[in-house]
């Protein structure tokens, strides 16, 4: 279909920076079906000058379903509004949400289709977020390992990436998922562990199993599957958690990072 808005692609296989639409307030049901359209063709799509109120932040991403409101990150969401969390860092950080190369909430049971990210602040240099192809990755192993991955299963677990931040008494998911997942839309395959949340593969022996993790780990990492995006202020991210695995780059101590995050319901990975 013909996009009713401009297109600045990022590499040929994934990212897209989208101008000429205003998602700071109400679009229509035409522009609405392009985005969505954009997003499942770019895998990963920005927004450069929009300055979004909590209100249309939630609005912007309904445009692509029903919000997700994840347990494990609850102790970080805004008390009016629980479907958004707060995303910051400064010179007080110890830590940054996001550093490792992870897909969203992948522990929890059905983890979301998407997540809608907008810094309002950032730093003047570094800071950007990295974006791999979980498809590209998938095609580009063997066919010995995609038989060998064939059916297997992997635990991701919550407490391996808030376990030491939660407050006491949070609610941290763990779920079982394939190990390489159809997306829902497509029916194409993606690599579905990562370093973030994946804790074993069900399937095998522990040893064994670590060392095929390690090496998928290592395998999504590479440059030839990735963009990268380097924020402005008031920038928005919007990316496919069923297709693309992405790392936030902490390289800009002690300089100042803060948005908000807004997460879409998905469903129960096959």
């Amino acid at each position: 279909m013909d996009l009713p808005f401009d297109v600045e692609l990022l590499t040929p296989h994934m990212g897209a920076i989208i101008t000429g639409v205003d998602i700071t307030g109400p679009v229509s049901e035409e522009m609405a079906t392009a985005l969505r359209q954009a997003l499942a063709d770019y895998l990963v799509i920005f927004f450069r000058d929009q300055v979004l109120s909590h209100e249309a932040h939630r609005d912007f991403a309904r445009i692509f379903g029903p919000l997700h409101i994840g347990k494990a990150a609850a102790a970080w969401a805004m008390k009016d509004y629980p479907e958004i969390v707060a995303i910051h860092a400064d010179a007080d950080s110890k830590y940054v949400a996001g550093e490792a190369w992870h897909s969203d909430m992948s522990c929890d049971p059905e983890p979301p289709l998407g997540s809608a990210l907008y810094l309002h602040t950032v730093p003047p240099t570094g800071g950007d977020t990295a974006f791999s192809n979980m498809f590209a990755a998938y095609d580009a192993l063997s066919d010995k390992m995609k038989a060998y991955l064939e059916g297997l299963t992997a635990t991701h677990d919550a407490r391996r990436n808030f376990g030491d931040i939660a407050p006491p008494g949070s609610e941290l998911p763990k779920s079982s998922h394939p190990v390489v997942r159809t997306h829902p839309v497509s029916g194409r395959k993606a690599i579905f562990v990562n370093d973030d949340f994946t804790t074993k593969i069900d399937n095998l022996p522990r040893e064994e199993g670590d060392a095929i993790l390690a090496y998928l780990y290592q395998h999504v990492q590479q440059p030839q599957f990735q963009c990268r995006f380097r924020w402005k202020p008031h920038s928005v991210a919007l990316w496919d958690n069923r297709s693309v695995q992405h790392s936030a780059i902490w390289d800009y101590f002690p300089q100042t990072r803060s948005g908000f995050r807004v997460q879409i319901a998905g469903d129960k990975p096959f």
